[in-house]
């Protein structure tokens, strides 16, 4: 009985391992949780390195956004450049001259690390290949992004192209924040169907999809000088990891080495959910609003990230003003908040449950009115 004791007891203690230990054939690794940002695991990972094709995560979250901002839709025809169907490396032969639409590329780039679709979608949402590049650099700063510096949208070796683990976690964690992209880089095969009736298999650089549980992305990368990279996410019991592997020797060894980081995050964290979305936190009152009071309810999640055994307990402080109307749900109208131990430990947007028009002079005087009825 002690004996079954002992074991049970080790089996519930986290795994404690140095940095070096986890993900060893990699020169650079890091582990994050994605909701909250918070580091598990890193190894070097602000050292700058080839990226390789990790660099389309950049390329892709900048389509993302794209399409959010309306500047492009999914249905758009995209021109192939002689520019972007000279592209080398890893491509699905598009022809120039020929239109795709706008998502088939958006396709080909998530699944098969298509440089010829990189170009061709860089050139269509700013016009030239060069100018898409100013937007990539340009957004890493504003990321928070330290050690990258873009040369070309696609990953080919360049000088003074670089980036580290800890900005590719960065900008994939950027990237997670638009769900829809996991609807491509979660396919494993595909064919691309050409305006000329031809067909191009297309097969997943990443083959964990098909076999972690879980992982739905995101990007791999490969050339002599970066070596054997990969941006990983996976997601189970409502927590995602993303993890970064940099310059491993094969393609072996960085699949082994980001499993090995994967099942460390989700062996030995959880990711607590405070309060959630559908928690009404009371109501804020509207100057000038058709209603007088609208409730208000968090943007998203509030959660923290605890060790696997850790059962800890939380209070919450809500800053909020008076608004004026109109306003919308995801306005964001104040902030929640969380605190334990005395300590505030993490901040999240309050907005309104719903939409409220502006009062209009009809609506002011019958309410004045009525403040007089019933004052008097």
């Amino acid at each position: 009985m002690k004996k079954l004791l002992i074991i049970l007891i080790v089996l519930l203690i986290p795994t404690v391992v140095s940095a070096q230990e986890l993900a060893g054939g990699a020169v650079s690794s890091i582990l994050i949780e994605a909701s909250t940002g918070k580091i598990l695991h890193e190894y070097n990972c602000d050292d700058q390195l080839s990226p390789a094709s990790m660099t389309k995560l950049m390329t892709m979250l900048l389509i993302m956004e794209a399409l959010d901002a309306d500047k492009i839709t999914l249905n758009d025809d995209v021109l192939i450049t002689n520019n972007a169907a000279s592209m080398g490396g890893s491509q699905v032969f598009l022809e120039a001259g020929s239109q795709m639409k706008a998502e088939e590329l958006l396709k080909s780039i998530a699944i098969a690390s298509a440089n010829d679709s990189s170009v061709a979608m860089a050139e269509h949402i700013s016009g030239t290949e060069g100018a898409f590049l100013a937007l990539m650099n340009n957004r890493c700063k504003e990321l928070g992004c330290k050690n990258t510096n873009f040369m070309n949208v696609h990953g080919l070796d360049a000088n003074n192209h670089y980036s580290s683990a800890k900005d590719m976690a960065l900008i994939a964690r950027e990237l997670l924040k638009h769900n829809d992209i996991l609807n491509y880089t979660n396919i494993y095969e595909e064919y691309l169907k050409k305006p000329d009736g031809s067909t191009t298999w297309m097969v997943n650089t990443n083959k964990l999809i098909k076999y972690y549980t879980g992982l739905d992305g995101l990007k791999t990368g490969f050339t002599d000088n970066a070596g054997y990279c990969l941006t990983a996410t996976a997601k189970r019991n409502n927590m995602r990891l993303i993890s970064v592997i940099m310059k491993e020797p094969t393609p072996s060894s960085r699949n082994n080495d980001t499993i090995e980081l994967l099942n460390y995050g989700f062996s030995n964290y959880k990711l607590k959910t405070i309060l959630d979305t559908n928690k009404e936190l009371g109501e804020l009152e509207v100057i000038k609003g058709k209603s007088k009071t609208v409730k208000i309810v968090l943007v998203e999640n509030a959660t923290n990230l605890e060790n696997i055994n850790e059962e800890k307990k939380y209070t919450y402080n809500i800053i909020a003003s008076p608004v004026k109307a109109p306003v919308k749900p995801g306005d964001v109208v104040g902030s929640l908040e969380i605190i334990e131990s005395g300590k505030v430990i993490s901040t999240f947007e309050i907005t309104v449950k719903n939409r409220v028009l502006k009062a209009n002079v009809w609506d002011l005087y019958k309410r004045n009115l009525n403040s007089i009825l019933i004052g008097g």
